[in-house]
């Protein structure tokens, strides 16, 4: 991993606070799944993942947006271990490595849980070992252990996510990547998304409709043919695509 071109395509430097580095990766990185809609395979090897990243200047989800900057914390010297999450769908929990997070102890010994591949979520990292309210721009969240060992993560109020605390290996993952991108009743499957942190607000082209969200409110307007879709994507992530996927 060129941890110095990686840095430059996110804004930072090798000086940028962990806490700086979390934000400035959702500014500059979306959270997109055009690769499955795009009949791309999506691979977890670090050089693919810089490749896709840094070169070709594209997203992912969270098995490679975590999985590539955990690369990149770790030749900085920040101790990461890679966890497993089950996601709240707003019923229940869903299987074990769902999704992937971080959780990062920095120079001081204080642990984190880094988090750039969520899509919408907290802007700054958020501390473990605090179990109060953490007010963030993305929201007021808390982290709370459960009876089990896990770490519950809410927001507003609202379960998010549990995370299973376990170090795992980034080869781990590689079924439950697989599994989103090829199982029918996968949400990664049932349209495109492409979003990313847009001052304290966010911007996302959901299928063919532009989304703007901030402190005012939210507005959404249609993007009308394949080349006003192709130019959203172009001027406002910095993705370029030979076709229009939605």
């Amino acid at each position: 991993m060129d941890v110095d071109a990686y840095l430059d395509r996110i804004g930072a430097d090798r000086s940028t606070s962990l806490r700086e580095l979390h934000r400035a990766h959702l500014v500059a990185v979306p959270f997109e799944n055009l690769g499955i809609h795009l009949g791309e395979t999506i691979s977890l090897h670090p050089e693919d993942l810089f490749d896709k990243i840094v070169r070709r200047r594209r997203g992912g989800f969270c098995y490679e947006l975590n999985g590539a900057v955990a690369i990149v914390l770790e030749e900085l010297g920040y101790a990461v271990a890679r966890v497993g999450v089950r996601v709240h769908s707003g019923e229940r929990f869903g299987p074990i490595l769902d999704h992937l997070a971080l959780l990062v102890t920095d120079h001081d010994g204080e642990q984190w849980l880094f988090d750039v591949g969520f899509g919408a979520h907290s802007t700054y990292p958020l501390k473990v070992s605090e179990r109060g309210e953490q007010k963030d721009p993305g929201g007021v969240f808390v982290i709370a252990p459960t009876p089990e060992g896990d770490l519950l993560v809410s927001r507003d109020g609202q379960p998010e996510y549990q995370v299973e605390p376990r170090a795992r290996d980034l080869g781990d993952f590689e079924p439950a990547c697989w599994w989103q991108q090829t199982w029918p009743g996968s949400h990664f499957r049932k349209g495109t998304i492409c979003t990313r942190l847009d001052g304290d607000g966010r911007i996302t082209i959901s299928g063919r409709k532009l989304v703007r969200t901030d402190q005012k409110g939210r507005t959404e307007r249609a993007l009308d043919g394949d080349a006003e879709l192709l130019a959203a994507y172009r001027e406002l992530f910095g993705v370029v695509l030979d076709r229009a996927v939605s």
